[in-house]
């Protein structure tokens, strides 16, 4: 009887073999390609003339009409294919419609739901194409087929709880309703056997992050120059290297790889530094759950908080953007924060996030390496580790997301019309990642026992570690910006 089981058990491994070419990285630079290449091909220059600027032009020279010839513009075809449910008031159905205003100002909702078409249109290209890559690639896309649409209509749950008025007003982003849904589902009535094909967190979250790629334009370096990369660059790899020491030495977290995770997600950029960061050091679903719920959860207390104090010491709107966009996690509760304490607040702010946004691929090659070389070594050993281990081990899906941010900002700063070009298709590309985000959240929850976050949390050590690595955020961000912005830089008018 064991000596049949032992050999069953060694029989199994030949079936992964067989299709061990097609990688989940792989899979995912695949698809997240496939649809940044369409997103271009299907972008479209039009130059838009009104009817009585045609007729003024039957009456000018040609050299005047050129000279009043308006701006050219790009639109993606994909655009009304592609899209989400927006902000709502009392009705959740509103989510799906145009709104405008009365005479009043007050809103107005038209009666078509035409918003719906983005929804669905999501929905087909998402399901599609990983249904048809896995069905290609041996991947069981059967299973993945059966179970997305109710992932999906989780995920649009999600959406629509986050688009209610007042829950949009105090930023709840989608990530944090898809993961209570998830993880409602998961610890009351369980998840059906059907759906888990779906619950495909690492490939939504792989998938997702080559499309972010596209978004980091390596132009938002030059937008505030050096003053931008010290604050962005110097302060976070410092807070990340202190924090993790700080939580394996002083608080003797159990878990490195809950520890690194906290880190990497309060030091660098919140949700997405915490996703990629995850893959590098092969932390657990659920610590990557509690690591994003207590971000976002501290990321509306700074949202709201920062703009007042920065308001109440008399700070400029130059170093509070600044000391913002380095330590609020989320770029969209960044914009928020910013726009609150003015324009040129929220530019500031903005692209201090983007530019801190370029070391999520860093970031991760870093742990990556660290943790192959050290962590999960082994002492007694006396052989170093190779680079083909290090390679093994590296999330080789950030090197799509690095090839798609150089070749979106080549495109934008070389070819004429570039940026035209590159912003069109990011509208696309940027909502089928949010809806990938959102689906990866949703699997998280689904995959996640309550029991588990709970052991994690036990002792309040991770919430401590968070308390004080992102205390020392702030200090150092405030110190890094007010010698730059102020003292360094402070003739160049900034």
């Amino acid at each position: 009887m064991s000596e049949s089981a032992d050999e069953s058990m060694v029989v199994e491994p030949a079936s992964p073999e067989r299709v061990s070419f097609w990688t989940e990285d792989l899979l995912a630079i695949v698809i997240g390609w496939t649809i940044l290449v369409v997103s271009l091909a299907c972008v479209r220059f039009v130059t838009p003339v009104s009817e009585s600027q045609a007729l003024d032009a039957q009456a000018l020279d040609a050299a005047t009409v050129a000279a009043v010839e308006p701006a050219t513009e790009a639109e993606s075809v994909l655009a009304p294919w592609v899209g989400k449910p927006k902000r709502w008031y009392s009705n959740p159905m509103d989510a799906f419609r145009k709104e405008g205003k009365s005479d009043d100002s007050q809103p107005v909702f038209a009666p078509e739901l035409s918003r719906l078409s983005g929804v669905v249109g999501a929905a087909l290209i998402i399901g599609g194409l990983f249904t048809l890559t896995l069905m290609l690639t041996g991947g069981r896309g059967h299973e993945f087929l059966i179970g997305f649409p109710a992932v999906f209509l989780l995920g649009l749950l999600a959406y629509v709880m986050a688009g209610q008025a007042v829950v949009s007003a105090y930023n709840l982003e989608y990530a944090l309703w898809a993961l209570l849904v998830g993880l409602v589902i998961s610890n009351t009535v369980g998840v059906p056997q059907w759906i888990r094909g779906a619950a495909r967190t690492e490939f939504y979250i792989k998938t997702g992050l080559v499309l972010l790629g596209s978004e980091i334009l390596m132009s938002r370096l030059l937008a505030l120059g050096l003053p931008g990369v010290f604050v962005a660059w110097v302060v976070t790899p410092i807070v990340l290297i202190t924090t993790f020491w700080f939580g394996q030495k002083v608080l003797k977290i159990k878990s490195p790889t809950l520890n690194m995770v906290i880190s990497a997600d309060m030091s660098v950029c919140g949700v997405s530094a915490a996703i990629a960061s995850a893959a590098a050091c092969r932390a657990k679903k659920e610590e990557l759950s509690l690591a994003i719920g207590m971000s976002l959860s501290f990321t509306v207390i700074m949202m709201v908080v920062m703009p007042m104090v920065i308001r109440f010491t008399g700070m400029d709107e130059v170093l509070g953007g600044a000391w913002m966009g380095g330590t609020i996690d989320s770029t969209g509760a960044v914009a928020a924060a910013g726009e609150f304490l003015g324009d040129r607040a929220l530019e500031v702010a903005a692209t201090i996030k983007m530019i801190q946004n370029i070391l999520i691929g860093v970031v991760a090659f870093g742990i990556a390496v660290f943790w192959t070389t050290y962590m999960d070594r082994d002492p007694a050993a006396k052989t170093s580790v190779g680079w083909s281990e290090i390679w093994l081990r590296f999330p080789k899906f950030i090197l799509g997301f690095i090839a798609a941010s150089v070749a979106f900002s080549l495109i934008a700063g070389l070819l004429s019309d570039g940026a035209l070009w590159t912003s069109a298709s990011i509208g696309v590309t940027k909502g089928l990642r949010g809806w990938l985000f959102c689906l990866a959240f949703v699997s998280i929850g689904l995959e996640t026992n309550y029991a588990a976050i709970k052991d994690n949390l036990s002792g309040g050590k991770p919430l401590l570690l968070y308390v004080c690595g992102q205390s020392l955020n702030l200090v150092l961000t405030l110190a890094m910006a007010y010698l730059m912005f102020k003292v360094v830089f402070a003739e160049s008018g900034m």
